[in-house]
C-alpha cells in the first residue's frame, strides 16, 4: 500500500463538481449572504465597543461571539466564490490545512463563548450578590483569552498531526477542507489521528455537561421568583436557542459525514456541509439584537436617528 505514497501538494475540492449550470445564481446567493453575515455581526461588534453601558461581560462574550463567527466564515467564504467562478476547484496542500484549521477553530471558540455566557448568566441569576466582585473586567479579560487560545491550540495539535501524515490521495469530497476527510487520504493509520480527535470531542462535550448543569441551577433559581425568571426569558432563552442552533448545524454535517450515504445528491450533501458556516452566523447577532433590549433600543435609536436627519436634509 506504501507503493501508492506521493508527496501531495494540491488537493481537489470534488463538491462543486456539479455546479456548471447555476454557479452563477450560487455566486449571487452566496455574496449574498456573506455581505448578510458581515452587515449583522459587525453591526453588534460596533455597537458594544461604541457603547460604555454595554461593556459588560455578557455583551463582551457576544462581541467575541460575532468576531469569531468573522474569523470562521472568513475560513470559507472567499475561496468558496472563487471556486463559483473557476472551473477547477483545487486547493493547496498549505491552504487546505489552513482552512480546516479556521473552521475547526472558529467552531470551537464558538462553544467557548457560548459555554463562558452561560457561566455569567449562571452566576447572575443564581449568585447575584458575588457576581460583580467576581466577573471583575481582569477576569472576564481571562476567560476571553483562554477562549481563543485554548481552541487555537487544540486545533493546531490536531493539524500538525494531520500534516505530518503520508498521504495515498489528494481528492476531497467536499466543497471545503476538513482534517478528518485529509486523514482519511492517509496511506497508514495514525494513533495520534485517532486520540488528539476524541480527546477534542471529550474536552467539548464536558461543555455541553457544565451548560445541562448550569441550566439545571438556572431554571431551579428562576421559577421562584418572576423577575428572575423574566431576565431568564430575556437573557437565557436567545443563548439556549442560539447553542442549539450551533448543535444541531455542526451534529447535522459530523453525522453524515461519518455515517451518511454516498447515494445522495452531491447538492444535499453540499447543503448539509455549509449549514454550520450559514446559519449560526447570521442567527447568533439576529437573535441577540432583537432579543436583548439594550442592544436592540441602541440599535433602534441610532437608525432613528439617521433617518431624522437624513429626513431634515431632504
Amino acid at each position: 500500500m506504501m507503493n501508492n505514497v506521493s508527496v501531495v501538494t494540491m488537493f481537489t475540492l470534488s463538491g462543486l463538481s456539479g455546479t456548471t449550470n447555476y454557479r452563477v445564481v450560487l455566486f449571487t446567493l452566496t455574496l449574498l449572504c456573506y455581505f448578510v453575515i458581515w452587515l449583522v455581526n459587525l453591526t453588534i461588534i460596533v455597537t458594544i465597543i461604541l457603547h460604555k453601558k454595554l461593556h459588560e461581560p455578557m455583551y463582551i462574550f457576544l462581541c467575541n461571539l460575532c468576531i469569531n463567527g468573522l474569523y470562521g466564515t472568513a475560513g470559507f467564504y472567499p475561496k468558496f466564490l472563487i471556486d463559483l467562478l473557476s472551473t477547477t476547484h483545487v486547493i493547496s496542500y498549505a491552504g487546505c490545512l489552513l482552512q480546516g484549521f479556521v473552521l475547526h477553530s472558529s467552531v470551537a471558540a464558538d462553544f467557548s463563548f457560548l459555554v463562558l455566557m452561560a457561566y455569567d448568566r449562571y452566576v447572575a441569576i443564581c449568585r447575584p450578590l458575588v457576581y460583580h466582585s467576581f466577573m471583575t473586567k481582569e477576569k472576564v479579560g481571562v476567560f476571553v483569552f483562554f477562549a481563543w487560545l485554548i481552541p487555537i491550540c487544540l486545533v493546531f495539535m490536531s493539524t500538525i498531526t494531520t500534516s505530518r501524515t503520508s498521504l495515498c490521495g489528494s481528492q476531497i469530497p467536499r466543497i471545503y477542507c476538513v482534517n478528518w476527510l485529509i486523514g482519511k487520504l492517509a496511506c497508514s493509520a495514525s494513533i495520534a489521528n485517532v486520540v488528539i480527535p476524541a480527546f477534542n470531542y471529550t474536552f467539548y462535550f464536558g461543555h455541553f455537561i457544565f451548560v445541562g448543569w448550569s441550566y439545571i441551577h438556572l431554571i431551579r433559581t428562576c421559577k421562584a421568583s418572576k423577575e428572575n425568571w423574566s431576565t431568564f426569558m430575556q437573557t437565557c432563552v436567545p443563548h439556549l436557542f442560539c447553542l442549539a442552533v450551533g448543535v444541531v448545524s455542526l451534529l447535522f454535517d459530523l453525522l453524515y459525514m461519518r455515517f451518511g450515504s454516498k447515494g445522495l445528491p452531491q447538492s444535499a450533501q453540499n447543503f448539509m456541509a455549509m449549514q454550520f458556516i450559514i446559519v449560526p452566523p447570521v442567527i447568533n447577532p439576529l437573535m441577540y439584537g432583537f432579543k436583548l433590549t439594550q442592544i436592540r433600543q441602541i440599535i433602534k435609536s441610532a437608525l432613528c436617528g439617521r433617518g431624522s436627519v437624513v429626513g431634515l436634509k431632504s
